[in-house]
This record gives C-alpha cells, sequence and structure tokens, in this order.
C-alpha cells in the first residue's frame, strides 16, 4: 500500500482550481481560434476575436478567464492501493477549494443552503465524485461549474423505442432553447444510458474530456459530429448574435441501461468549459 498525505490531495485541488478558472485547456482554446477563422459573420467573427483577447488578458494580468468562477466540481479516481492519511478525504478537498477561492480571487459563489440562500463566502462545499480504480495513484479533474450554462442543461426518460433522430432533436432544441444565456459558442456534454442521476453524470464526465478526441465508437463518433453539424446549422452564434458557430463540440459519454428505459442527459459548457487535471 502506498500512503498518501491528504495534505497533498489539498495543495492540488488548490492548484487546480486556480489554473482551472485562469486558462482554458488549450485544445479549447484552438477551437475557438479556428472558429474565428472560419465564422462568415462579420458580427460572430468579431465576438470570436474579443473572446480571444480575453483569454490573453487573462492570461498576461494572471486573473480569472471569467467573472463566474464557479462551482467547484471535482471528480477523484482514487487507486486502491492508496491509503489516505492525516485526515479526511472530503475535509481535504473542501479545504483546496476554499484556499483557491481566498487565495486565487475567486468569486464566492456558494450558498450553503439551496433555499436559505446564505453565501458561504469560500466557495465551498465542493461537489465531488469519487471512483475506485485500481493501482497506486490519485487522479484528481477540477472542472468549475458555471451557472449560465448549467441553468440550461436538461435530462429526458425517452423509452426505448426512441429514434436516433428523437434524441439528436433533444439534444438540438436544448441548445436552441439556451441561446444566449450560457455564453456561446457552446461545448455540448451528453449522456446516453445509465439510470436518471448517472446519465447526468456521464453528461458532466463528457465536458471534461478534450474536445479534440471523439468519441472511440464509430457510432457515437459519428452521432456527435452529426449533432455538431445540426447544432451550428440554428444560427444561434457567438453570444447569441447570429454565426456559424453556436457550439464547438458535442461529447458523448454512453453507458448501460434497463431494458425499459432510455436516459439521455444534456450538460452545456460555456465558451470557457474548464477543467484541469494532476496525478498524485
Amino acid at each position: 500500500m502506498r500512503k498518501l498525505h491528504t495534505d497533498q490531495i489539498t495543495q492540488a485541488v488548490r492548484d487546480l482550481c486556480i489554473q482551472a478558472n485562469y486558462a482554458l485547456p488549450s485544445s479549447l482554446r484552438e477551437r475557438i481560434v479556428q472558429a474565428e477563422q472560419q465564422e462568415r459573420d462579420g458580427l460572430g467573427s468579431q465576438i470570436l476575436s474579443d473572446m480571444l483577447e480575453n483569454l490573453a488578458a487573462a492570461r498576461e494580468l494572471n486573473v480569472p478567464i471569467c467573472q463566474d468562477t464557479g462551482m467547484a466540481v471535482l471528480f477523484i479516481r482514487l487507486g486502491q492501493q492508496v491509503e489516505l492519511v492525516g485526515g479526511s478525504l472530503k475535509e481535504a478537498v473542501n479545504e483546496g477549494v476554499r484556499r483557491a477561492c481566498l487565495e486565487g480571487n475567486l468569486r464566492c459563489s456558494i450558498v450553503g443552503d439551496p433555499l436559505r440562500r446564505v453565501n458561504t463566502n469560500d466557495n465551498t462545499p465542493a461537489v465531488i465524485h469519487l471512483e475506485l480504480i485500481e493501482g497506486e495513484q490519485v487522479e484528481i479533474t477540477a472542472a468549475p461549474k458555471g451557472f449560465g450554462s448549467e441553468n440550461m442543461s436538461a435530462i429526458r426518460m425517452f423509452t426505448p423505442s426512441a429514434s436516433l433522430e428523437d434524441i439528436a432533436a433533444f439534444v438540438r432544441e436544448v441548445v436552441r432553447r439556451a441561446g444566449s444565456n450560457p455564453c456561446p459558442p457552446v461545448v455540448v456534454g451528453v449522456g446516453i444510458g445509465g439510470d436518471f442521476e448517472y446519465c447526468a453524470l456521464l453528461a458532466k464526465k463528457a465536458l471534461c474530456r478534450d474536445v479534440s478526441l471523439r468519441n472511440p465508437d464509430p457510432f457515437y463518433r459519428d452521432l456527435e459530429n452529426r449533432m455538431l453539424t445540426e447544432i451550428n446549422a440554428l444560427g444561434i452564434g457567438p453570444q447569441g448574435f447570429g454565426g456559424d458557430t453556436t457550439a464547438l463540440a458535442v461529447n458523448i459519454e454512453q453507458f448501460a441501461t434497463h431494458i425499459a428505459g432510455l436516459p439521455v442527459a444534456v450538460n452545456i459548457g460555456c465558451h470557457v468549459t474548464r477543467h484541469q487535471t494532476a496525478t498524485l
């Protein structure tokens, strides 16, 4: 067994939350560059150019890309041969989020109760997804999630009789209804399968996949490409002012499901769909 002190978890979470808020994954930035070069609408092209200028300013000034620095979502893949010492994993993660907020000048966006709505003033607690894996390593992904895009997400419990067109139409309609609210161009995470809660988790995981990587299954890869083409044909465009670029990528994650069901979830990410990963 490998022993790992939870202080290392705290430090990693702190660093990842700040890094994710200060710089986009390079592949996502490259998609925006390509979109700016290919956008035929003059205003849309200018907006994409402004987005790239904003990314450069954040890098130069060492400040967050967006004022909504999000709710901290942490995906932790914990090796079964790792023994955590020094305290609670949950407390270690939340301490990392707290330090990131206070030391990285991230916005305090979390209320401790959904109805009483009193701000916790340190962006905790985080949403933590824990998965046990083989080995002696811990993989941590921080995915800060702003709610302009999160609020536009949706889930639908299809029956098995639903066609590919039904599913594609649902995803397309979620993006159409979202319009300018999620600060397009968006990244669209789609979860298919599992059950009610797991397909939503799949959609969230899909947003953490590098946008340069397509689904390894050719069937779903083709469906991703089809959905992206249909979504961009909506003409919503950058920031909702019209144009060719409504979405930068559609990522699908799938899982087994019940013979009587076909859950589909759509999690919308804005043009700053942020995530950073480290392995301890």
